[in-house]
């Protein structure tokens, strides 16, 4: 229960981010038209949104495991700030352009619903990262490392690591049988990601909508009312980059 529980906090901020931020500047394209005001601020509003339920949750989910008796493991537990300043900043940068893309392409709010579905059961949250490891393994390590390629898998595998506590429980494999220092440098550096690597992924990707997105300013959107509309993902690059960097200098702190 504890690793259900765990990996399934860790998805639902940021399913949860990522649907409401896709649709946040067009959802309130009338404030947008009134008012002048930074436009990164409606998705950091709606990962502000998810991010309350999620100390909720994480409150609560943490009260159940004192309660239940079973307590925490130093110093596993130092995994879980690593782990979700890892979540926070991948999440920050595909949600800011992800909300750029929507504006001029709509169809995005309705793929991301299925990619999010396909996502869900690529990542380790309801069955056992150890059966992923023995089988992937057994076949070959580059298969394993390509797994690890998913960005949130090595996330939840934080986030249980640092709940759960152990590898194994009377003597069946539950998590993969990693030592914590591979996992705190694979969150770091990550196989291609990690958070050093979603700091890359935000800045670059917000430059990246800007340069497809000329007109996400917009002077020919195709949604009625937004001919106004002033959001600007280079804009939202320099707000990424204070936080990413913030989050980057605690972790290494």
């Amino acid at each position: 229960v504890a690793v259900l529980l765990s990996g399934l906090l860790a998805w639902n901020l940021f399913s949860v981010s990522l649907t409401s931020g896709a649709r946040s500047v067009i959802d309130n394209s009338n404030l947008v038209k009134k008012v002048a005001f930074p436009h990164e601020v409606l998705p950091l509003s709606a990962i502000g949104v998810a991010l309350v339920d999620f100390v909720l949750q994480t409150a609560v989910f943490l009260v159940f495991i004192l309660v239940s008796g079973y307590g925490f493991r130093w110093p596993e537990i130092a995994l879980y700030p690593l782990a979700f300043a890892t979540l926070l900043v991948f999440t920050v940068a595909i949600t800011l352009w992800l909300s750029a893309l929507n504006v001029r392409y709509r169809d995005v709010q309705h793929l991301l619903t299925l990619a999010l579905l396909v996502w869900f059961w690529l990542t380790p949250i309801v069955y056992a990262g150890a059966l992923v490891y023995g089988v992937l393994t057994e076949r070959g390590e580059w298969l394993w490392n390509l797994y690890l390629a998913n960005p949130l898998a090595p996330i939840v595998f934080g986030f249980q690591r640092a709940i759960y506590g152990v590898v194994s429980s009377g003597g069946q494999a539950i998590l993969p049988p990693v030592s914590l220092g591979w996992l705190a440098g694979v969150l770091m550096r990550g196989r291609g990601f990690g958070i050093l690597g979603n700091i890359v992924v935000g800045i670059v990707g917000a430059f990246l909508a800007s340069w497809l997105l000329p007109m996400v300013g917009i002077a020919k959107s195709p949604v009625s009312g937004l001919e106004n509309l002033s959001f600007r993902p280079w804009q939202a690059s320099h707000s990424l980059r204070a936080l990413a960097c913030s989050s980057a200098s605690r972790v290494w702190l």
